[in-house]
């Protein structure tokens, strides 16, 4: 009897797995094909429309009209891969700030961290345009992570004494504010010509990307991810629990260390390229843990990175296309989607306190 109890607990267990492992897979495969068809709506779509058997003849054979044949591989291809890669990034960072301060409204821009790698490039832009200096792409990175860990700082002071999760986002949202002042205040005093790159940039944008920006953000985004692949089991384990976390006998302490300096450098990269992009750190990683059913780091982790990719490329679509050839601001068209899905969260996390 015992042993006929046993094999249906084992069956049960069995199929419950191949069940969600089916879930998982199918997610996958559709966020991939998701992947392809909005790569190819964007290389297709523009001021200058290209068919795609015109796009896959100078995609692999290298063979096509001059004109297209520039605008594809020197204008459209840096600007969608920098896309997919800046866009897999802040959901990645989104997703380590959420399990960092356990609160699903945590993210780069909500906590104040865009904004304050924001002031601090825009210190460094005018500075380096003052002193006729080329700004190279390790500098803005750099330059970014600096001020993202100056606002991560205030918001890691800010939850010691603050022990409510609400009022960390709002110190979170005031940091953002009174870096955003002190942004304004720069361009207050900066020339005209700098004037207008820094506002160029601080709306942001994926546009006059090139082949170098695309392998600096390839190196420091492939090696960003490898680490926090790495740390998915103590992540894991983490989610249920510092005590829990602890007897498994994972370093909470360099844990938290990891998490916030590898959210910040990916936090660093979007605002050093594309300037602050909002929402994307929040939505994009609710949306896919609703897909997949699960909150476990191994399998939300790469998932979280190719929805953030396909997110940014669909919302880039619509910021070139929407009222072409006017091109909106990325973030005007990612806060169109992404903020309705905070408002879901709050709703939905009221709902179950209510219950």
């Amino acid at each position: 009897m015992q042993n006929k109890e046993t094999k249906q607990e084992q069956l049960s267990f069995h199929t419950e797995n191949f069940r969600k492992r089916s879930r998982y897979t199918f997610v996958f495969v559709c966020m991939i094909a998701a992947f392809f068809v909005i790569t190819v709506l964007n290389i297709n779509t523009g001021n200058v429309h290209i068919s795609v058997p015109k796009i896959l003849r100078i995609l692999f054979l290298h063979d096509g009209e001059a004109v297209e044949y520039s605008i594809i591989w020197k204008i459209r291809l840096p600007r969608i891969l920098m896309a997919a890669l800046l866009g897999g990034a802040l959901s990645l960072s989104g997703f380590l700030l959420q399990t960092f301060f356990s609160n699903p409204i945590a993210g780069p821009f909500v906590l104040g961290i865009s904004s304050g790698a924001k002031m601090v490039v825009a210190l460094v832009m005018v500075f380096l345009m003052g002193q006729a200096v080329k700004i190279t792409s390790w500098a803005l990175i750099a330059a970014a992570f600096v001020g993202a860990m100056i606002s991560m700082g205030f918001v890691l002071l800010m939850s010691r004494r603050v022990h409510n999760m609400s009022m960390l986002v709002v110190s979170g949202v005031m940091i953002g504010y009174i870096c955003s002042a002190i942004t304004e205040l720069v361009v207050t005093f900066a020339s005209d010509a700098e004037i207008v790159n820094l506002h160029n940039w601080s709306r942001g944008s994926f546009s006059g990307m090139t082949w170098e920006n695309v392998a600096v953000m390839t190196g420091v985004v492939a090696v960003t991810f490898f680490l926090v692949f790495l740390m998915a089991k103590p992540l894991s384990a983490y989610q249920l629990g510092e005590v829990y976390a602890r007897n498994l006998g994972v370093d909470i302490r360099l844990l938290r260390i990891a998490m916030v300096l590898l959210s910040s450098i990916l936090s660093a990269c979007i605002v050093a390229f594309a300037g602050p992009i909002s929402f994307v750190g929040i939505a994009a990683p609710h949306l896919v843990k609703s897909l997949l059913g699960t909150a476990k780091p191994i399998w939300m982790i790469p998932a979280c990175f190719l929805g953030g990719s396909v997110f940014c490329l669909f919302c880039d679509l619509l910021a070139r296309t929407m009222f072409a050839p006017t091109e909106l601001s990325i973030s005007t068209v990612t806060a169109i989607f992404g903020a309705p899905v905070v408002l879901w969260i709050m709703v939905r996390r009221n709902k179950e306190k209510m219950a």
